[in-house]
């Protein structure tokens, strides 16, 4: 618990030194880590597709660090502030607020128990609006600490009360898809949406791809692709053992249609009783 607060705390000082586009996809290599560590700690068995999935996305993080666009240079939090209201970002939070209502409202009671994406949309959507704001809180308190006080400006309170709204919708609707579904299905599809959402935002909010030219705009999609790529593998490859081509279960067991009644061939007991000696 304390290491995870840890990483929780380092990983919210990067937003206030690197951009969005950057910190949020190399959110993967913990998954690198976390295979890692379970195969030399407890035992557990990493498929060969999964160690690939794993060289993937290390191929991809590394594509996008080269790549990646420099961190602007921001003075005061009135400055974010700024760019946050600005109307193509605004245009972009109404549109994720106005989505994630009518989702909450007319979605969720038809389809929230069935369909994996509905609750994962919510955590996706207030997901990227979150990471707008703890970036701004970030460099506020960057700012703050190198003897400019930003916490006399309303905006940085603003920005607290907004990471604060998002986070808590985010969290709620997460546990919500993972007492739902198998986790092994949530997580590669919410951190695919996350991150996507994510750097639409970032690109929207701080123009990260502004003076960029093409080849360079291609080389950082085609290294979050590869990361993606090796995400999805070793999530879909990690219940499985050498030799076997099981797939994985996309729901949780307690959605699962019982067997009853069949042998462990698969033929109804009534009907063998009925084949015995009489």
């Amino acid at each position: 618990m304390i290491t995870m607060i840890a990483g929780e705390i380092a990983n919210f000082a990067a937003y206030a030194f690197a951009p969005a586009i950057l910190v949020t996809p190399l959110g993967a290599l913990s998954i690198i880590i976390s295979a890692a560590l379970a195969h030399a700690i407890l035992q557990e068995k990493l498929h060969t597709f999964g160690i690939l999935g794993c060289a993937l996305c290390v191929v991809g993080s590394t594509t996008i660090v080269l790549h990646a666009p420099q961190e602007r240079e921001i003075e005061s939090v009135k400055e974010v502030w700024h760019l946050a209201t600005e109307p193509a970002f605004l245009l972009y939070a109404a549109i994720v607020i106005t989505a994630a209502v009518v989702i909450i409202i007319r979605v969720i009671p038809h389809y929230g128990q069935t369909h994996v994406m509905v609750y994962i949309s919510i955590c996706s959507l207030m997901g990227s609006l979150s990471v707008m704001s703890v970036k701004a809180l970030g460099i506020a308190l960057k700012l703050t600490f190198s003897g400019m006080n930003q916490l006399l400006y309303p905006q940085t309170w603003a920005f607290t009360l907004i990471v604060l709204a998002c986070v808590i919708t985010q969290i709620n609707y997460l546990n919500k898809a993972l007492d739902t579904f198998n986790a092994a299905v949530v997580s590669p599809i919410y951190y695919v949406m996350f991150t996507s959402l994510t750097i639409l935002a970032s690109v929207i909010m701080f123009k990260d791809w502004d003076g960029k030219n093409a080849s360079q705009i291609v080389t950082e999609i085609c290294g979050f692709v590869t990361i993606l790529s090796g995400t999805f593998l070793l999530h879909e490859t990690k219940d499985m053992v050498e030799g076997s081509s099981q797939s994985l279960s996309l729901r949780l067991p307690k959605h699962e249609e019982e067997d009853e009644g069949l042998d462990p061939e698969g033929i109804p007991l009534r009907q063998l009783d009925t084949l015995g000696p009489k």
